[in-house]
């Protein structure tokens, strides 16, 4: 069995002196500090925003330590009301609806980060993961050269990775930071970045209820990826299944033929959309350039008053316009 993918790379090429194009996949962030932090701060509302520091500390350290030039964080507003949903009512039917408080810490975690100058996409009908995918394919089509990161721990996100410069970036710190390319996606799950919704059509989700082929686990499905590059060809080649080194490789046409329309669906399920109108979402005339020299402080200290922070984000957000312009300052000298 070889692989049918010809354009591995590890993003060696990657002009590390520039910082990389940053979409910022923020529930993955919010989350990590709503389920971490104590409840140590409360907005003028009383409304608890251990969530909204976290995520915030963590934009300014990042804005400050990487100083990317472009960047857009996306957001998930269509829980219940996505158009996966329509196709398959029990799709994420195991995540509960957030309360009030969660509601509040969401908002409010989309309003700093525009205050901070990044831009910011929400759908009601498509999913963070399809804004990041449509983003990440216009920066593609209008020729941007440097690499993309994603920031985000998950997986389902491994499909964009199209290009060798490109990654999945789960970053925390500085000093604690993971990224993850092309080959890399190869390595962890046995098939390529544009296979994934095939993996997951075959094994399925639980994170997000797509059901997938029962009886069909990780290795099987690599290797049948490996044999073929996508379902519809594995179908095409269905009577040379039971001869294929695979095993359970006789029983394999009759359970893909009995499961072959859940199959399907749990891909489209599990396909990002990638061509999202984004003028018909309302965002026609946003860019993702980052202009931290415009972002206003005392907007900044007002947010966190109202959110009960005190003064101990200034001094880091003092710090994160202060490397900017420390930058500004060298390209200066260079002309």
């Amino acid at each position: 069995m070889t692989s049918p993918d010809p354009r591995a790379g590890t993003g060696s090429d990657i002009d590390a002196s520039a910082p990389p194009v940053c979409l910022l996949d923020a529930s993955i962030y919010i989350f990590r500090y709503y389920f971490s932090l104590p409840d140590n701060w409360f907005s003028e509302d009383d409304y608890p925003t251990a969530a909204v520091y976290g995520y915030t500390a963590f934009l300014l350290n990042f804005l400050r330590q990487q100083r990317p030039q472009k960047m857009a964080a996306c957001f998930d507003e269509s829980l219940g009301s996505c158009f996966r949903n329509t196709l398959y009512p029990d799709y994420k039917c195991s995540r509960a609806l957030p309360d009030d408080a969660l509601a509040f810490q969401l908002q409010a975690c989309q309003e700093i980060t525009g205050i901070l100058g990044i831009a910011c996409f929400a759908s009601e009908t498509y999913e963070a993961d399809d804004l990041l995918g449509t983003l990440m394919m216009n920066l593609h089509s209008q020729g941007e050269e440097q690499g993309i990161a994603v920031l985000t721990r998950d997986k389902d996100l491994g499909q964009l990775l199209l290009r060798p410069q490109d990654c999945l970036w789960d970053y925390v710190n500085e000093h604690q930071q993971a990224r993850s390319f092309r080959d890399d996606i190869h390595r962890k799950f046995g098939v390529w970045p544009e296979q994934m919704a095939d993996y997951l059509a075959l094994v399925g989700d639980s994170s997000d209820d797509i059901p997938g082929v029962p009886g069909i686990g990780q290795k099987t499905a690599q290797a049948l990826l490996q044999w073929q590059p996508s379902i519809e060809r594995i179908f095409a080649g269905l009577i040379d299944l039971p001869g294929l080194p695979i095993r359970g490789a006789r029983s394999l046409p009759d359970k893909l033929a009995l499961h072959s329309e859940q199959m399907v669906l749990s891909r489209c399920l599990a396909d990002i959309v990638t061509d999202i109108d984004l003028v018909a979402e309302g965002y026609a005339d946003v860019t993702l350039g980052l202009d931290i020299s415009a972002v206003e402080r005392e907007r900044f200290a007002s947010f966190c008053q109202k959110m009960g922070f005190g003064q101990g984000l200034m001094q880091r957000f003092d710090q994160m316009q202060l490397a900017y312009g420390a930058d500004a300052k060298q390209e200066q000298e260079l002309v």
